[in-house]
């Protein structure tokens, strides 16, 4: 193995080993993220720094999160391999490939065209073929394809979007963060039960708003 291929490896292991320190301790959730590089999805002056435990700008004004808030909002959504996951806020489609290593089919939208183009040629190029990405507005949902098992929301709305929540199967999970985004914001996960809706508060987190219409890209 040569200097730079084991300069890779150990960044790699120092990279789980971050995951594992915040919390993230799933073996599925590890062994999706370990087999998903994150290299591919950010590219430019940041790309020697995709095995960082930190999030990083991506095209349109976006961000990439960082690693171990990916495995955990991950870890929270309790993904079965036979669920069909709806992502809001597709990005670098980081996210939404962790997902297609755990659930059978993940639908995932964002506002901005030319993200959506990007991911789509990364899912491609790695052979991931149980992601469908769309351009839309994601606030909305997807209603043809709705109700969803699992629904996971990377941009913070001030409350669970009510289209959101009537998209959710009986017994399914929606984790999102909320509150304004220039305040301090709560990632929480929404249950769906036949006595109504449960909330449990994870963690403190920064995340863009969740904003209405298309991306002036699109």
């Amino acid at each position: 193995m040569n200097q730079e291929a084991t300069s890779i490896a150990e960044r790699k292991m120092q990279f789980l080993y971050a995951l594992r320190s915040k919390g993230v301790t799933d073996t599925r959730v590890l062994n999706a993220m370990e087999s998903v590089d994150r290299g591919p999805f950010i590219t430019g002056l940041f790309a020697e720094r995709a095995y960082e435990d930190m999030p990083l700008p991506i095209a349109c004004g976006q961000t990439i999160s960082q690693p171990s808030v990916v495995g955990l909002m991950t870890q929270a959504l309790q993904v079965s391999p036979r669920d069909k996951v709806l992502e809001i806020g597709t990005g670098s489609g980081y996210q939404a490939a962790i997902l297609s290593k755990l659930a059978r089919r993940v639908y995932t939208i964002d506002r901005h065209r030319r993200l959506v183009h990007e991911a789509r040629e990364i899912f491609a190029s790695l052979d991931l073929v149980n992601i469908t990405a769309i351009t839309a507005d994601g606030s909305h949902g997807l209603d043809e394809q709705a109700p969803f098992d699992r629904i996971i929301v990377t941009a913070a709305a001030e409350d669970p979007p009510g289209p959101l929540l009537a998209q959710l199967k009986m017994g399914g999970i929606m984790v999102l963060p909320v509150g304004q985004s220039d305040a301090v914001q709560h990632l929480i996960r929404v249950t769906k039960t036949a006595d109504g809706l449960h909330y449990d508060e994870l963690r403190s987190v920064r995340f863009v708003p969740l904003l209405e219409g298309l991306g002036k890209d699109s």
